[in-house]
């Protein structure tokens, strides 16, 4: 393999279970998102564009939708003679066969990997957060900071701080303090789950330390802190963008609600576009009598009725009379006439019929009538 100075590792293999019924047989990355995307369309994205054309995307739960629709990387353009993404599994090796148990164990289950590319550096990504991202500026910044870690960190409340891995810096950005999830909160500085890594330090850290953890191998309980204690160069890169974590269902209407606001979020920037895959369908049909409003509708789909600050996938249809306000319709969705829809993610492939009803006053998921 030719050698490269920084490729990707993306971690796709997390179960979602906050998210319902959509993730049951689906990986969280696989989850759909903003009217045509899925959300590891993000990430992907981020790397097509900040020119990082080597990705290994690591899966596990429910892989095979995901794995499918990743395929060769073509939707992202990862998949030229000297870029592509590679879908990295759990495998049965010499040693045995072992399931990824953790963040950090996935990554050391992969070092072969890693190594046919002997890196410089290395990227380590959640694929299932909504962001927009230029990682060759972390790059420079890690390069000039000389560190041996790189976190991008954002600022949030003090009262979801405890969900994130939270740390405390220096004037110089240098990290002095890092914990995961602290139940005594007492900084807002919080990780991204964005990682650059000086590769030859991180190889080190993972093969030491795997002969010493037993059980779940994690970066924020484990890595991390050992780097700290060893002294090592650790740098906070500040985002200052739109960054969400879309693990409920309420943070995932929260953030299609936020496309249409556009708030900070912009997906017609051309450039620097959110790749993702085209679905071949028809152009979408307004009838007459129909009215939309502040929604982003996508192929295929014929209207009759009333949409409000909605956001509906391909392929759906929706009868006179009815009126979908502040919604998520995923694909595949037929909608009778003279139904009443507010504050809903509606699931995939069901049929709502005519007349029915259903306004929230917080949103919930429609995965089944009748």
């Amino acid at each position: 393999m030719p050698k490269k100075e920084m490729i990707a590792m993306l971690l796709a293999g997390g179960k979602g279970t906050r998210l319902e019924a959509l993730t049951k047989k689906v990986a969280k990355p696989a989850v759909f998102f903003g009217g045509k995307y899925r959300i590891i369309d993000f990430a992907l994205s981020n790397c097509s564009n900040s020119g990082v054309n080597v990705v290994g995307i690591l899966t596990q739960y429910e892989s095979i939708i995901l794995n499918g629709y990743i395929g060769a990387g073509t939707k992202w353009g990862l998949d030229g003679n000297n870029s592509k993404t590679v879908l990295l599994s759990p495998r049965q090796k010499e040693t045995g066969f072992d399931w990824f148990n953790g963040t950090a164990s996935a990554i050391y289950q992969n070092i072969d990997f890693m190594d046919s590319y002997d890196p410089d550096y290395v990227l380590i990504l959640s694929a299932d957060h909504i962001y927009r991202m230029d990682y060759s500026k972390m790059l420079k910044y890690h390069k000039d900071k000389k560190a041996d870690l790189t976190i991008a960190v954002l600022e949030v409340s003090k009262e979801e701080a405890h969900r994130f891995g939270i740390m405390s810096v220096s004037e110089t950005g240098q990290i002095n303090k890092f914990e995961e999830k602290p139940k005594i909160v007492t900084s807002t500085l919080a990780s991204m789950g964005v990682y650059i890594f000086t590769y030859s330090l991180l190889r080190k850290i993972l093969i030491e330390q795997n002969e010493i953890i037993k059980g779940e191998y994690d970066f924020g309980k484990h890595v991390i802190p050992k780097m700290l204690m060893n002294n090592n160069k650790l740098f906070a890169y500040s985002f200052n963008g739109y960054w969400k974590d879309v693990g409920t269902i309420a943070s995932l209407w929260d953030a299609n609600m936020d496309l249409i606001d556009n708030k900070e979020i912009e997906l017609f920037d051309k450039t620097w576009k959110i790749y993702s895959a085209d679905t071949h369908s028809a152009p979408q049909m307004i009838k007459k009598g129909a009215s939309v409003k502040d929604s982003l509708i996508n192929q295929g789909c014929i209207i009759n009725g009333t949409i409000k600050h909605s956001i509906i996938f391909s392929d759906v249809e929706i009868g006179a009379g009815s009126v979908i306000e502040d919604a998520v319709i995923l694909p595949n969705i037929i909608i009778g006439k003279n139904v009443k829809l507010k504050k809903v993610i509606v699931n995939q492939d069901l049929i709502i019929p005519d007349n029915f009803v259903s306004i929230n006053e917080e949103p919930i998921l429609i995965e089944k009538v009748g």
